[in-house]
């Protein structure tokens, strides 16, 4: 027991060797287990995009969460493993890929260095940071998507809309 009264220990979540791709365990002959999905279920063609990923924002433009939304929901219909990610991790997603964008946008039009509110002194930009941590939770949340397509996919895959993220960004800078 630990000075605080708690009991901690065991193994640590995320601690071991990963678990294979189905794809992977069926190559290789072994015996794979996939979720079963129940047959009562009654597929969309998409769910309806919510209105907290195309607000307007402050400073006139607007998220581009909707269009990732729509590409990361059809990147895992095409694999079959829509019904095994929750709907509101892809939502999750969607925003803080937008955020990120956002952020990027804005660094561009206002520059890495900011005023400090009281002393007038140069500082790095917050919108720097804010970016940095919206990224880092972007490839937080992305890696628990892929880890559900990866232990559910029986097919082989390369593509991800990972990849399109980048262009868009890119896109965006450029456009400026």
């Amino acid at each position: 027991m630990a000075k605080d009264g708690t009991r901690r220990g065991g193994a640590r979540p995320g601690a071991g060797r990963k678990p294979k791709a189905l794809a992977e365990k069926i190559q290789d002959g072994q015996k794979a287990t996939v979720m079963m999905i129940p047959e009562e279920l009654e597929a969309v063609d998409m769910p309806p995009i919510r209105d907290f990923l195309t607000e307007q924002q402050r400073d006139g433009t607007e998220l581009c969460s909707r269009q990732i939304y729509e590409e990361t929901y059809t990147w895992l219909k095409e694999r079959k493993c829509e019904r095994f990610v929750n709907r509101q991790l892809i939502e999750q997603y969607a925003m803080m890929v937008g955020r990120w964008i956002h952020c990027e946008q804005t660094i561009s039009k206002l520059g890495y260095i900011a005023k400090h509110p009281t002393t007038g002194a140069a500082i790095s930009s917050p919108y720097v940071k804010m970016a940095m941590d919206y990224s880092r939770q972007v490839t937080t949340i992305w890696n628990e998507i892929y880890q559900i397509v990866k232990e559910n996919c029986s097919d082989e895959f390369t593509h991800s809309p990972q990849d399109s993220t980048m262009e868009l960004l890119l896109r965006a800078r450029t456009a400026q």
